[in-house]
C-alpha cells in the first residue's frame, strides 16, 4: 500500500537523519577537543616564552 511504502520511505529519512546529526556533534565533539589541546600546548609555549624573558632579565643584570 502507498501509505505504508510511505511511512516506510519517512522511517528511512528519519533515521538517516539522525546518523548524520550524530556524525556533526561527534565531529564537532573531536574538534573542540583539538581546540582545548591546541589551547593548552600554546599556554606551555607561552610560560616558556615568559620563563626565557626572565633569564634573559636576570643574565642582563648579571652581566652588568
Amino acid at each position: 500500500d502507498p501509505a505504508d511504502a510511505g511511512r516506510a520511505a519517512g522511517e528511512e529519512a528519519r533515521g538517516g537523519a539522525e546518523a548524520a546529526r550524530q556524525a556533526v556533534v561527534d565531529a564537532v565533539r573531536a574538534t573542540a577537543e583539538t581546540l582545548n589541546a591546541t589551547l593548552e600546548q600554546m599556554k606551555v609555549v607561552e610560560e616558556m616564552r615568559r620563563t626565557l624573558r626572565e633569564i634573559r632579565d636576570v643574565n642582563k643584570l648579571v652581566s652588568n
